[in-house]
């Protein structure tokens, strides 16, 4: 199906920046949390050529800001999904950072109840494995005052941003909903996924460890692989070239 179409069919919710009718596979990109679709814009100019980029928005920011942040991971999942259906008319994989991997990974076991059908690789990013309990309590109804802390403790939102009372106002309701999705999330055991699972983590992550990493081992029966980069919990931002060298070369195995 064309893209210009999906997009019509899909509207709000997947866009395509460079549609490629010659493309071998579609790559969706999920935000973590209080992030946006374009986070993944750039991404276009340094995947392989036969790899389309397919950008998910989700509801509270960015071209959707007037909508409500989704707090339910269920109920996100539930929304997307259906969503996501007209453009897997070929092989396909999903990307997620640290919420969004947590997204994408239900996404998927949705796929595979209502489709039978599994992406060819699954990347997820700064995300512990579900099945391991909560270290830290949550925050997502702390004091403003504490919250923005918490915030500049991750160092994915710019200060410039946080120190701005407008834009604080404009982007607090979107930022505690998607901390309450991730921080009321159940994991439900279920059957291993039978598609690839690349893991990527940062060295000075202090939030997501090497061993929160390893876990997600459990959750596929194909091929697993961990890669660690030099950076904190965003080193999807200070180390892009890296991170998109190493999912390149994965993609391009994945279209063989």
């Amino acid at each position: 199906m064309n893209s210009a179409i999906m997009d019509n069919a899909t509207a709000g919710w997947v866009s395509c920046p460079r549609p490629n009718l010659g493309a071998r596979l579609r790559l969706f990109c999920l935000p973590y949390a209080g992030g946006g679709a374009l986070t993944f814009r750039p991404w276009q100019q340094l995947l392989p050529r036969e790899v389309e980029l397919c950008l998910i928005h989700l509801p509270g920011r960015e071209q959707r800001l007037a909508e409500p942040a989704l707090p339910s991971l269920p109920a996100l999942v539930e929304a997307l999904t259906p969503k996501l259906l007209p453009w897997l008319d070929r092989p396909f994989a999903l990307f997620g950072h640290s919420m969004g991997g947590l997204i994408s990974f239900e996404v998927v076991r949705e796929l595979r109840r209502q489709q039978q059908t599994e992406p060819s690789c699954l990347f997820l990013s700064a995300i512990r494995a579900p099945q391991l309990r909560p270290r830290e309590a949550p925050v997502h109804q702390l004091p403003t005052a504490a919250f923005l802390e918490r915030l500049r403790q991750l160092n994915g939102t710019p200060e410039e941003v946080l120190s701005n009372p407008e834009l604080v106002e404009v982007m607090l309701p979107a930022l505690r909903a998607d901390f309450e999705l991730f921080e009321r999330y159940q994991y439900l055991p279920a059957e291993s996924l039978t598609c690839p699972l690349t893991v990527f983590g940062g060295l000075q992550d202090r939030d997501v460890t090497r061993e929160d990493l390893m876990a997600w081992r459990e959750q596929t029966s194909d091929r697993f692989e961990l890669r660690m980069l030099p950076g904190d919990h965003f080193f999807i931002n200070t180390h892009r070239p890296l991170l998109l060298q190493l999912l390149a070369t994965a993609l391009q195995r994945s279209t063989r």
